[in-house]
């Protein structure tokens, strides 16, 4: 078959041939691929055909040629492996894209020297009125200097456009102009939980502290400005773009702070009923407001339903918050919170009110302490009659979570999402707890032992990157961004295992598992075409894995490398000085070769990160030089770098 004869995109290949008899042929078939199917009774295949939207062959050439009619779309993938298309079982997507093309990512940037330079040219290129935000998806430890910015390297870099850089759950940092923009003074008062740091005159110094609760980070980030509604479709498509990027063809949204029910949603509500969504959300709905919980719960129960929606946008119930007071902070620079009484009235008439109306949840709780507490209102209400059978609910994060605990909740039938926030905040979990209580922070496989469901995700966009391989590396590795190790063998998974938590558990929390999550007929056909074999590469290179294909419902919805012309163009990004345009967005470590097996998704991304490394090691005198003017050295000759509660004497934050 020529490729003149072929359809637009398709990739000439040999060995099978279109019929004009096909009754009903393919749209899509993937063939010459090492298929990873995730299904036990048939794990593995060499092609697959999809049509109308689902898998409709399985198996080898000689299974899906029947399938092929003049108009099939046929994609050699060239012995590439080929996996289900990823499910991240706690993102928050929609808040992530309204704001995308807003925000510049340090995701996978090497070294601080990159990132400032990226800051400042940005500054040069955002309008008046506008800021530069920074949020989420980076740590200190990921950069070569393993540090953060100061409130002087932000107001060199941009001394006259507002910088705002949120760091974890943990701090925020702003320039000069930010502070201004945000009227923080001497006379501005701490709010409840956090702490506006100021100098000796008692002025702001541009450090924003939890303490241990994020509402003062997030409060003044939402101060600035917001895309035009027209904007926020396309900053969702862009985004969405990007998580196809990696693979991901599902998410299930945990909602949170400033993501009102519906307002917010109409950007996604748009997209899919135009029938432009490229990953299939099912979303939660979070109360907004302290003191009117109930009051939301009431009023969106009279609206949605638990399963209403389509495969492409669905309602899966309420969380991840159900009331404030119930909620505990993962800022572990910080104590743990203290409960008090009323978190257990709250979320005792929140979780009353949604199991009477047939609602799910998922609930927050970091600490065994939380979920210990929230375990005694749901077994009070189970004593009750109030658990009804067949009820989803789960615990997400719960990095500190006891055996007993784990326990209770397989009793109630409740399920675990897990996040790699370790893999960003493992440093300061070991300065406060210590390494040994890192080692099951948190207990991955004594959760999976237990008989638990257990799901995988990032937590994205304001502290994991939204990278899902970052999160897989994390599974099978046990090791940080700054390449600590955290976790020893015995709780660790396979590969196999870390992409099942990825696939097919994020499913069955959905109510899904016989629609999608393996590669199987009669499920919707999604699947992602790697750029290298996940099952063979180094440890050390998983974490730099993208798709050079994702299909999802049999559309080609990402394409690079070989096969970057066969997925449909997005529109111009808009507003035309979004960092996005400039930058993209999670910065692909590329400096690895064809020889290793592992090939970035672009030239571009590629030239960005040679150019990155390069700094990184050009810093390495200039970031010596820094502390050398700072006396570090002379301060501290025999202690370059401490940990265990006492602070980094190097530490560029304090």
């Amino acid at each position: 078959m020529s490729s003149s004869t072929m359809p637009v995109g398709t990739m000439p290949v040999g060995g099978i041939r279109p019929y004009d008899g096909v009754q009903h042929p393919a749209q899509l078939v993937v063939r010459n691929a090492r298929v990873h199917t995730g299904d036990p009774a048939r794990p593995a295949a060499s092609a697959v055909a999809i049509t109308d939207g689902v898998f409709t062959a399985v198996g080898d050439d000689a299974t899906v040629a029947p399938h092929i009619g003049p108009a099939t779309r046929v994609v050699d993938a060239l012995g590439r492996r080929v996996i289900p298309g990823l499910n991240d079982s706690h993102l928050h997507v929609i808040r992530g894209g309204l704001n995308y093309l807003l925000e510049l990512r340090w995701d996978g940037v090497r070294s601080l020297r990159t990132a400032l330079r990226m800051l400042r040219e940005q500054a040069e290129r955002t309008p008046t009125g506008q800021w530069v935000r920074v949020v989420g998806g980076w740590t200190g430890e990921q950069f070569a200097e393993k540090r953060l910015p100061t409130v002087s390297e932000l107001n060199a870099a941009a001394p006259d456009t507002p910088v705002f850089v949120l760091h974890l759950y943990q701090s925020a940092i702003l320039n000069r102009a930010a502070l201004e923009a945000v009227g923080f003074t001497r006379d501005s008062p701490n709010p409840p939980g956090g702490e506006i740091v100021r100098d000796f005159a008692g002025n702001p110094t541009g450090v924003l502290l939890a303490a241990p609760a994020a509402g003062l980070l997030y409060s003044t980030l939402a101060k600035g400005p917001i895309l035009a509604p027209e904007d926020q479709l396309g900053s969702t498509r862009h985004y969405l773009r990007e998580l196809n990027r990696f693979g991901i063809t599902s998410a299930i949204d945990a909602a949170g702070g400033f993501q009102n029910f519906p307002d917010n949603y109409a950007a996604v509500t748009e997209l899919a009923e135009r029938g432009e969504l490229t990953v299939r959300i099912a979303y939660h709905l979070f109360p907004q407001t302290a003191g009117q919980e109930l009051d939301d719960l009431r009023r969106w129960i009279g609206m949605v339903s638990p399963g209403d929606g389509d495969e492409w946008l669905r309602c899966n119930g309420a969380g991840e918050n159900l009331a404030w007071s119930p909620a505990d902070f993962e800022n572990f620079a910080e104590p743990r919170p203290q409960l008090t009484v009323r978190a257990r009235e709250d979320l005792d008439a929140a979780a009353r009110l949604l199991l009477d109306n047939g609602w799910g949840f998922r609930l927050h709780a970091t600490y065994d302490e939380t979920i210990r507490q929230d375990l005694d209102v749901f077994e009070k209400i189970s004593a009750d009659g109030g658990f009804p059978d067949g009820t989803r609910w789960l615990f997400d994060h719960a990095e500190t979570v006891s055996q007993s605990s784990l326990d209770r909740i397989k009793a109630l039938g409740g399920a675990v999402s897990v996040q790699n926030r370790m893999m960003f905040q493992g440093k300061a979990f070991i300065d406060r707890y210590g390494a040994e209580r890192a080692a099951t922070a948190p207990p991955i496989r004594a959760m999976r032992d237990t008989g638990l469901l257990v799901a995988a995700g990032t937590d994205a966009t304001r502290v994991s990157s939204y990278n899902p391989w970052l999160s897989l590396s994390w599974l099978v590795t046990g090791r940080t961004v700054g390449d600590t190790l955290l976790y020893p063998a015995e709780n660790r998974v396979d590969r196999s295992t870390a992409l099942e938590m990825y696939t097919s558990a994020g499913a069955q929390l959905t109510g899904e598992a016989d629609l999608k999550g393996t590669i199987t007929e009669g499920k919707y056909g999604d699947l992602a075409v790697l750029s290298a074999d996940y099952f063979s590469v180094a440890d050390e290179d998983i974490d730099r894995i993208e798709a050079l294909v994702t299909v999802a419902g049999g559309k080609v919805v990402y394409a690079a490398g070989d096969y970057e012309n066969i997925a449909a163009p997005l529109p111009e990004i808009s507003p035309a000085w979004s960092p996005v345009a400039r930058f993209g967005g999670f910065q692909a470590r590329t400096e690895r070769t064809e020889a290793t097996g592992v090939t970035g998704a672009s030239a571009a991304s590629g030239t960005r990160q040679a150019r990155a490394f390069v700094d990184a090691a050009a810093d390495s005198e200039e970031q010596r030089a820094w502390r050398e003017g700072r006396g570090d050295f002379e301060r501290v000759p025999q202690v370059p770098h401490q940990v265990g509660g006492a602070l980094d004497p190097l530490d560029g934050c304090f």
